[in-house]
């Protein structure tokens, strides 16, 4: 793939889930502006594995997602971006910032579906949205319960690991899955481990003698 634009972050974006972001930084600036001129604009998000976002002299994982930029509003000195997630690379080579991070990417093949999964994404769902529901009563989640999924089933299991309410290190974790059955069962596994986190009373007079 050629050297592609990328824009590292303190998230995951899985595919097949949407990307909302302000955008302040002149780098980043630059780098819509040179995109927008483009038919289909769409750039490399990786998450940053120590470092900030701004100002860059981060460390980079090297697995992520390609984001389609699907709108733009532009402000007085920021730009507001809504894009999706599309196919996951490797980065192969990051090169010299332009003024942007610039990297050379391979794809990673497209995960396929295989109907006698219907009953392990089914389970999935459901502890997925369960947990969920706990999670948004301590409002400590972006999604609701009650979200909806997608009707393809392979965008379906990259979009419950996206809801999952989970860290960036499991989320790191299942954008790495080589199949659709072990994105679900660790999207399972991850999340029931988080599970009993929620579930621990958070107000100092309930904890126990």
């Amino acid at each position: 793939m050629d050297a592609v634009p990328m824009f590292p972050l303190g998230s995951v974006l899985f595919p097949h889930t949407p990307l909302v972001l302000r955008i302040f930084e002149p780098r980043y600036l630059t780098m819509l502006g040179r995109l927008l001129d483009e038919d289909d604009p769409e750039f490399g998000v990786v998450l940053i594995a120590r470092g900030h976002e701004a100002g860059g002299g981060d460390q980079r994982n090297t697995v992520g997602t390609m984001a389609r930029i699907v709108q733009v509003q532009v402000g007085a000195d920021d730009l507001h971006l809504v894009a999706v997630g599309r196919e996951r690379f490797a980065v192969d080579r990051w090169l010299a910032d332009d003024p942007h991070p610039v990297a050379e990417l391979t794809p990673l093949p497209a995960l396929t579906w295989n109907d006698d999964l219907a009953p392990l994404r089914a389970e999935a769902e459901r502890i997925v949205r369960r947990v969920l529901a706990r999670a948004a009563e301590q409002g400590d989640t972006r999604w609701q319960p009650e979200v909806e999924l997608s009707e393809d089933p392979v965008e379906a299991a990259w979009q419950l690991a996206a809801i999952a309410p989970l860290g960036d290190f499991d989320r790191y974790r299942l954008l790495r899955a080589t199949t659709v059955g072990g994105l679900l069962r660790e999207t399972i596994d991850l999340t029931l481990d988080i599970e009993p986190l929620l579930s621990a009373p958070t107000d100092p007079d309930e904890l126990p003698d």
